[in-house]
């Protein structure tokens, strides 16, 4: 097409089109109603949650399933700070999120009038945790904001993005020409480095892979390196599923004892991905992750690679490119054997040093990855979440991810479930949430309804914040706050539409969840802790 003339809002739909912009969520308002002009002739779906939380974390499930920036559309004040939970939890997780709020006319800022849904500074105050936060003053300068904004999004680190539109801004004209699709790059290695690399793999006779979620779009590549050294691959929480049911897959975490004198013992730790950070690292805060001698860090973010473990070899390079340099110069190598039986022992280990009651909880994720193939287990803060994170084999990449890492967000699992599902609505999805964290967001199972999401809602009911009171007790301290009463959920699944099924056994959850994904859309399913046998040890 040639240049047009189109209003900012509609221009700023068109520009989202052609970056692969499919899904957008958000709840217009009359500050954002200019951003609406062009939606509904476009080819983008928009979805509608009851609160803007729901759209920042609905946004983040679909960013973590199809590796595309999930978008957001805000009004100004309330709007933005709602969404703030979500950008912070996409930043700690490196997310890619594109947050397009409003905010109040141009003449009107800095001012302090008492404008409706004014804030001090809106801009600065979303800046601190958004690697590029910007205010669009000049009406013409969409595109090359626009392009500055998918730059980041998909060659750097990942993380929230914000563009904030004046209302006086979204309506006035700027001429648009042809449109294309911001190309990602990302850093690369030298070839000096990789060769470094490279002599290393080859005379490592104990390696080790430390896989985080910035290599889970690596996939296949990794799975190459492992079996081209024969080296186990530990995986934290955002890269469960990576190796899914591969012998040299260690899905535990590396705050567990077992493996960590298993990366201890190994005489090559190659880290891919990870930020190397407490929430996987040292989730018992017991400062007792070993120093590693012979470890080597590749990451994206060259400011990440100066933080955490100190390493012999920092490579600043996306895990794709990175493996796609240094499988070549590994092709003619033969790996010693002993790698499977490495991994084996360690994750024998690791899962005998677990609580009876942790076993028994991934013994029902377990049931629910075999009974349904393929799902995607999307989390909230619940006791079976933090068991899972200590160990368990997701069925496939992307296939295991949760708000108990990172910011620790509660109320992220449902909404986020959602997202999950439009990016993939051929996966089934389980979002497994407690009666606690439900709570606060238990009005999006009406948004799950109104789009058809495939969603499984498993609400392991455990009267209240279990996980905290058992830490309390643990603590010494009388337990105060933490037993919320919890609404009957099979009524509330009934009110939206839903169906739904209270288990008195863990013996019925394979044929449960069999039954309710053969119906399709949305639906529920409740476990108690101690009501249901078989739930816990």
């Amino acid at each position: 097409m040639g240049v047009v003339t189109k209003t900012v809002g509609e221009a700023l739909i068109d520009i989202l089109e052609a970056n692969g912009v499919d899904t957008v969520f958000g709840i217009p308002g009359v500050h954002t109603v200019e951003l609406y002009r062009g939606l509904a002739a476009s080819k983008i779906r928009h979805i509608t949650p009851r609160h803007e939380q729901g759209a920042g974390f609905m946004a983040d499930g679909y960013a973590r399933v199809t590796g595309k920036p999930g978008v957001a559309l805000v009004i100004t004040g309330p709007g933005l700070t709602n969404t703030i939970t979500p950008m912070a939890q996409a930043y700690q997780d490196s997310i890619p999120m594109l947050v397009i709020s409003g905010v109040n006319a141009r003449a009107s800022l800095g001012h302090g009038a008492g404008k409706l849904h004014e804030l001090p500074d809106q801009q600065a105050m979303i800046s601190t945790l958004a690697p590029m936060s910007h205010t669009l003053l000049e009406p013409g300068d969409l595109p090359a904001v626009m392009e500055r904004a998918f730059s980041i999004l998909t060659s750097h680190r990942p993380g929230p993005v914000h563009i904030e539109i004046p209302t006086d801004v979204m309506a006035e004209k700027i001429s648009l020409g042809p449109l294309q699709a911001v190309q990602a790059t990302g850093p690369r290695a030298s070839a000096d480095q990789v060769r470094a690399l490279a002599k290393l793999c080859r005379e490592a006779s104990r390696p080790a892979i430390l896989c985080g979620g910035g290599a889970v779009s690596a996939a296949a590549a990794v799975k190459r390196l492992a079996e081209t050294l024969d080296a186990p691959v530990v995986s934290t929480v955002n890269a469960r599923g990576l190796m899914a049911g591969h012998p040299l897959s260690v899905p535990a975490s590396p705050s567990l004892a077992a493996v960590r004198d298993f990366l201890a013992g190994s005489d090559l730790v190659i880290a891919l991905g990870t930020q190397m950070g407490q929430t996987d690292y040292d989730m018992y805060a017991d400062g007792g992750f070993p120093d590693l001698d012979s470890l080597v860090r590749i990451d994206i973010d060259p400011e990440q690679l100066t933080r955490g473990a100190a390493a012999s070899l920092k490579v600043l390079s996306t895990a794709d490119q990175l493996l796609e340099d240094l499988l070549p110069l590994l092709a003619d190598h033969r790996a010693g054997a002993g790698g499977a039986e490495r991994a084996r022992a360690c994750r024998e280990a690791a899962l005998a040093g677990l609580s009876p009651k942790m076993r028994a909880e991934i013994a029902v994720l377990d049931i629910i990855r075999e009974a349904l193939p393929g799902c995607r287990i999307v989390g909230d803060s619940t006791q079976a979440i933090y068991s899972g994170n200590l160990y368990f084999e997701a069925g496939r990449p992307s296939g295991w991810f949760n708000a108990a890492t990172g910011f620790g967000a509660l109320g992220y699992g449902p909404p986020a479930a959602i997202g999950a599902s439009l990016g993939d609505p051929d996966a089934p999805v389980v979002c497994l949430t407690g009666d606690g964290g439900l709570q606060f967001v238990l009005a999006e199972i009406g948004s799950a309804r109104d789009c058809g999401a495939n969603v499984i809602f498993l609400v392991w009911n455990n009267d209240g914040y279990g996980e905290i009171r058992t830490y309390m007790e643990d603590c010494g301290i009388e337990p105060e706050g933490v037993t919320p009463s919890a609404p009957d959920f099979l009524k509330i699944a009934d009110a939206y539409g839903l169906p739904s099924r209270r288990l008195a056994d863990v013996a019925e959850l394979a044929e449960a969840f069999q039954a309710m994904a053969a119906k399709g859309g949305p639906s529920l399913i409740e476990v108690h802790e101690t009501g249901t046998r078989g739930l816990s040890a």
